[in-house]
C-alpha cells in the first residue's frame, strides 16, 4: 500500500469550495492526467476520465464514486484491470475552520495491489496534488471575494 496526501487552507467556506470541487466539466480546472470527466459525483456512478501518460498514450478510466457527501467529502476507486492489480482510492476532504468562514482541504490518494509498486510515482502525484489544490484555492478563494 502507498499513500499521498497534502492539506491546503482555503479561504472560503466549504460550500464554495465544494461547488469548485464538483465542476468537473471544467477541464481548465484539473491536471494533464485527468483531462475530463462526464458526471456528477453520486454514489455508485461512474465518471468516465479521459488518462494521459507520460508517453503521450490516452486511455480511459471509469472510477466509481463510492462517497459523495455534499460540502465534506468526495471518495472515488479508481481500478486498472481486475480487482487488487492496481486499486487507487482518491479522497477530498473538506473541514470548516475559523467558524466555517475557511477550509480545510485534504486530498488523498491510497494504492493497493499487486501493480503499486510499478506504477505509484509518488512525486508525480505529489505534483498533480499540488497543483489540482492550488487551483481549488484559487478559484473558491476568488468566488468568496466577490
Amino acid at each position: 500500500m502507498n499513500q499521498i496526501e497534502l492539506f491546503e487552507e482555503i479561504d472560503a467556506p466549504p460550500e464554495v469550495v465544494w461547488e469548485v470541487l464538483i465542476e468537473l466539466e471544467d477541464a481548465a480546472g484539473r491536471t494533464t492526467i485527468e483531462r475530463s470527466v462526464d458526471a456528477i459525483p453520486v454514489v455508485g456512478d461512474r465518471l468516465r476520465s479521459e488518462q494521459s501518460s507520460t508517453r503521450g498514450r490516452i486511455g480511459f478510466l471509469e472510477p466509481e464514486v463510492l462517497i459523495a457527501e455534499e460540502n465534506r467529502r468526495l471518495v472515488r476507486l479508481d481500478r486498472v484491470g481486475v480487482p487488487f492489480a492496481f486499486d487507487s482510492y482518491h479522497e477530498f476532504h473538506l473541514e470548516p475552520i475559523d467558524g466555517g468562514r475557511r477550509t480545510r482541504l485534504l486530498q488523498r490518494e491510497t494504492a493497493r495491489g499487486a501493480l503499486v509498486p510499478l506504477a505509484f510515482d509518488e512525486r508525480r502525484l505529489e505534483r498533480e496534488f499540488e497543483e489540482r489544490n492550488r487551483t481549488i484555492k484559487e478559484r473558491a478563494e476568488s468566488r468568496a471575494r466577490a
